[in-house]
């Protein structure tokens, strides 16, 4: 693949939440349809736990000219690095992984026991949302709010099936304004009342805010209707390894990389420790979200690791009820420079022919043990590039 000009690189979004696990977006139509209007001419949707969005993915970028990519998300367990108090790319709970799957087999296959694995991690997740709904609304009744949470009906009129807290949060924060008419200082006291007397920061015509002061002070650890996950509702990093390869994807490692302050996790604190570590529990593949990260500290440590093998992609998730665009910016809205933007694109390039590769019951980037011959990535970067552009045509 030949270097291009920044202004030639098509923009790439290769990680993207929709209403199948919890999304910014109203439907899949909103995200496809808001990627053409911001010129993204590739896009990956990566929900957690689920493909059930796949086949309206893929149907809703054919008709719009987009070129779909499939992935998932987890969050997994190393017990090891628990015990040894190692924060990975949570910064809260050491030894808790977030994973991604890259380029995963369209339709969807997954035998057994991956299959009754994928379903059960799903039922525990939703059974300990379930239970916050429940200590919710012990709270709402204790507070004499008037009106408490109606779980299935949340389940029926705002899911797909997989209920997440921040379902809650939005339930709660629409009951509670229309409780209270939309009536500001009643919204307010309602709220200060729910938070046991700390005052709202939030304006209510903030929602995204709103909801998220919600699961702040109700929903997370030390909060009222807080309930912690069972040890089920995790599965080994191995694991989830061994059942994204089973479904013909690329195990991939989301990196969390520098906060506000500039800090990182005990695991990626060393770009080179945590790229060694990396392909010694087998993974050849990494992504950012952009929007986290400082661009100059984004660009040295993607530009690090495509430099030793890695393929690397970035997204957006949307996976919060703000609404940001599907066009990829880094943190404070910086533009991604020409690097990354090229990075990005090979990244996205790779897995495009890795899907295509392995529909045939071929090898694609790695094979269906996770080894991966990354003296091949610029073949496949050349095949991915060409597929995409013969979508353009179509």
């Amino acid at each position: 693949m030949k270097t291009k000009s920044p202004g030639s690189i098509p923009k790439v979004n290769v990680h993207l939440h929709t209403p199948y696990s919890f999304s910014a977006f109203a439907g899949v139509d909103d995200a496809l349809d808001r990627a053409v209007a911001e010129g993204v001419k590739v896009v990956g949707i990566n929900d957690f736990y689920t493909a059930e969005g796949y086949e309206e993915w893929a149907v809703g970028c054919d008709r719009r000219g987009l070129y779909p990519l499939f992935g998932i998300e987890f969050i997994s367990l190393n017990e090891e690095d628990r015990k040894a108090g190692l924060r990975v790319n949570d910064p809260a709970n050491p030894g808790r992984t977030y994973l991604s799957g890259k380029g995963l087999s369209y339709p969807f296959r997954l035998a057994e026991p991956f299959a009754s694995q994928l379903r059960d991690v799903r039922n525990e997740a939703n059974k300990q949302v379930e239970a916050m709904c429940g200590k919710l609304n012990e709270l709402l009744r204790r507070k004499n709010s008037g009106f408490t949470l109606d779980f299935k009906q949340i389940t029926e009129e705002m899911t797909k099936g997989q209920i997440r807290e921040r379902h809650l949060a939005k339930a709660l924060r629409a009951s509670a304004y229309e409780a209270c008419d939309s009536d500001e200082p009643r919204i307010r006291a309602l709220f200060e009342n729910l938070f046991d007397g700390k005052a709202l920061k939030s304006s209510p015509d903030d929602y995204a805010g709103i909801e998220n002061e919600i699961r702040g002070n109700l929903l997370k650890a030390g909060g009222a209707a807080f309930v912690p996950e069972e040890a089920t509702a995790f599965l080994p990093v191995a694991t989830v390894r061994e059942m994204i390869l089973a479904a013909g994807g690329i195990p991939t490692y989301p990196f969390l990389a520098d906060d506000a302050n500039g800090n990182y996790t005990d695991f990626e604190r060393d770009p080179e420790r945590a790229a060694e570590q990396l392909a010694e529990r087998g993974f050849h593949s990494v992504e950012f979200i952009t929007t986290r990260n400082d661009l100059r500290l984004l660009e040295k440590y993607a530009g690090y690791l495509y430099a030793q093998g890695f393929a690397v992609t970035f997204g957006s998730e949307h996976n919060t009820p703000a609404m940001e665009p599907v066009e990829l910016f880094a943190r404070g809205g910086a533009a991604l420079t020409g690097k990354l933007q090229e990075i990005n694109y090979k990244g996205a390039c790779l897995i495009a022919a890795h899907q295509h590769l392995v529909k045939q019951g071929l090898s694609g980037y790695t094979d269906r043990n996770g080894s991966a011959d990354r003296s091949r990535r610029h073949e496949l970067e050349a095949l991915g590039e060409q597929l995409i552009a013969n979508k353009q045509k179509q």
